[in-house]
């Protein structure tokens, strides 16, 4: 089986569904995970930290390109420990890909599943708060939508920090993955983000990240679990 995780940002594939990419690689499936942006110059600061500053100074702009390829080396360092075989990375400006022709972000993730030609598709939700992770949804659906013929499945996931900050709370799964045995695996990727990895009680904590698994499990019976919404399911 061929899996494609599409996302907007380093992180977002182990908050979402660390612990289900682990399950894909335990059962000997083809994980390849595509980052959109490079997941950091929003921030507009060289110290991992938000500015409220808009405008970049040329030095933090330079220290700015090696924290890019550091948060990279993290991302594959991560998939490394949930066994992802490939990842690719395009540089879209983080949280500003809404300055993007949605054409253009659409045609590359096109370039994508033709190259990888998938039998399911994961991404982002699309009511989240983050703009990258709605533009990453609606790219990838419409991406999708011309590619029919090898993508049987397609899911959207939750991302902690973002989608529960849209308090309408659009993200309604109806389906969970049972990661009890791959929760630690999840845990022990996301520390490979450390300079994303906020303390408790932040959404993006280790202590969240195992608690919103025991919460999902306890919806549908399990002892930990990840929830993703259905979009497309075709039975053969």
């Amino acid at each position: 089986m061929k899996i494609l995780i599409i996302v907007a940002h380093p992180d977002d594939e182990v908050l979402g569904m660390g612990g289900t990419i682990a399950k894909h690689s335990k059962n000997g499936d083809d994980v390849t995970i595509a980052y959109l942006t490079t997941g950091i110059t929003s921030r507009r600061s060289s110290d991992y930290n938000n500015s409220s500053s808009y405008n970049f100074s040329k030095n933090d702009l330079q220290r700015s390109k090696k924290q890019i390829s550091k948060l990279q080396l993290d991302a594959k360092k991560s998939c490394n420990i949930l066994g992802v075989k490939k990842t690719i990375f395009f540089d879209y400006p983080d949280n500003e890909l809404d300055s993007i022709q949605l054409l253009k972000i659409i045609k590359t993730i096109e370039k994508i599943i033709s190259k990888e030609k998938p039998n399911i598709v994961y991404t982002s939700h699309d009511k989240d708060l983050n703009i990258d992770h709605r533009i990453t949804s609606k790219a990838t659906l419409i991406a999708c939508r011309s590619n029919p013929s090898s993508i049987k499945e397609i899911f959207c996931f939750e991302i902690y920090s973002s989608t529960e900050w849209t308090f309408s709370y659009d993200f309604k799964p109806n389906y969970f993955v049972d990661i009890e045995k791959e929760l630690g695996s999840k845990i022990n990727a996301m520390k490979k983000y450390e300079n994303e990895l906020k303390k408790f009680p932040h959404p993006r904590s280790l202590e969240n990240i195992e608690n919103s698994a025991k919460r999902w499990g306890t919806i549908c019976g399990f002892h930990a679990a990840e929830a993703f919404e259905i979009i497309r399911k075709i039975q053969m």
